[in-house]
């Protein structure tokens, strides 16, 4: 369980952490609180697809500890890695499929949850197969390549009946959670100057500098979770819809000039600079590239408080966040990845939608489509979700 680093009462400096930390515990746990009281004894079925260092370095490992859901199988393009799936987490077999075989599993009825876990510019085509083999589907992030992709994984999914949701963890996380309720805290919010930089260096020969499978650079990849702080930032906790409330409505942006065009060829910026504009007048300035040393952090101030991530931001943890009454610390770290498939495969159970929705994935595809749209023209472009 998390306990809150100064658990005390209100007014003072230490009231108001203590008041923050428990309130964002709370809902960070709420998924598992909500689970203990009405979950089935039988845990929802889940498959992922794609075997990279995501499923192996996070996924596999968060579904050894979820309360809700568990591997039952796995698509991958080798047979010698589902088999290793296979023995490690103990499923048949016969889960292991590949990509040609993925509407085979409409006939498996211990799977009940996809997760869509390869390039980007596979995730349409993997996200229909498996809403066509009659599953729920979760996807990483970016949800797909552009606007229309994400339409037809939509689409897809209302023909089928079933649930879309994206791989948005971060609104999972306490330290995240608790920058939501200081947006619409009046003691601190609205937050109306944020600012953002997400980088690293990229590997030469990575897919993700392949505009066929990511869609573009760091924009689509680092900058996505940007987007999605300015948003958390500006608007709190997302309201059923899909979050379209806490979209920015202009953006600005600049592409810098590449230094390894040998690595990132035409339609795959290097870095890029953005400014994202919303209703109430709040502005983010942020920054993204795939050619600079680890950057992570983000901040956000109002005209009565702050909150700002000086260290690993957006990553699965070690975030160091302080605000201006003081530190925030939540120990022992959750597990951000096991919470977020917790909390939709209650969804499934419970036939609610999903704080991450497929229409949030396509909202900050509309986003990223004007961020290009005016890096290219050098014209502020106008968001229409």
């Amino acid at each position: 369980m998390k306990t809150p680093h100064r658990p005390v009462p209100v007014v003072s400096r230490r009231n108001f952490l203590g008041r923050l930390s428990l309130g964002a515990a709370a809902l960070a746990l709420a998924p598992r609180w909500r689970a203990a009281e009405s979950a089935p004894a039988k845990k929802l079925g889940v498959v992922l697809v794609g075997l990279g260092k995501y499923s192996t370095g996070q996924l596999g490992p968060a579904l050894k500890v979820t309360k809700n859901c568990r591997l039952v199988g796995v698509v991958t393009g080798s047979r010698d890695k589902g088999m290793a799936w296979a023995k490690e987490h103990g499923f048949p077999e016969t889960n292991i499929y590949d990509y040609d075989t993925m509407p085979r599993m409409a006939d498996n009825p211990d799977i009940d949850v996809v997760y869509v876990v390869t390039p980007n510019g596979l995730h349409a085509r993997h996200a229909i197969a498996a809403a066509k083999a009659g599953k729920h589907v979760i996807s990483e992030k970016p949800m797909a390549n552009t606007v229309a992709e994400c339409d037809t994984m939509l689409a897809a999914c209302r023909a089928a009946k079933v649930k879309l949701s994206v791989g948005y963890r971060l609104h999972f996380d306490p330290y995240h959670q608790t920058m939501m309720r200081l947006a619409t805290d009046p003691a601190c919010g609205p937050f109306l100057k944020m600012q953002g930089d997400r980088a690293f260096q990229l590997a030469a020969g990575a897919w993700r500098a392949d505009k066929k499978l990511a869609g573009g650079g760091p924009m689509m990849d680092l900058g996505i979770y940007l987007i999605q702080g300015a948003c958390m930032a500006y608007y709190g906790f997302p309201k059923l819809g899909g979050g379209l409330e806490a979209a920015p409505v202009a953006v600005t942006a600049k592409e810098l000039p590449k230094t390894k065009p040998q690595q990132f060829g035409a339609g795959v910026e290097e870095g890029i600079n953005f400014s994202l504009e919303f209703a109430n007048g709040a502005v983010c300035q942020a920054h993204t590239a795939y050619v600079q040393p680890s950057a992570d952090t983000f901040r956000a101030e109002g005209g009565k408080g702050w909150i700002e991530f000086k260290e690993h931001a957006f990553t699965y943890r070690g975030m160091v966040v302080e605000t201006n009454r003081g530190p925030l610390h939540f120990d022992p770290p959750v597990n951000q990845q096991a919470l977020q498939m917790d909390d939709f495969a209650q969804c499934v159970r419970e036939g609610r939608e999903s704080r991450v929705p497929g229409e949030m994935g396509r909202r900050d595809l509309v986003i990223i489509e004007a961020v290009y749209e005016a890096a290219r023209t050098g014209r502020r472009v106008a968001v229409k979700v």
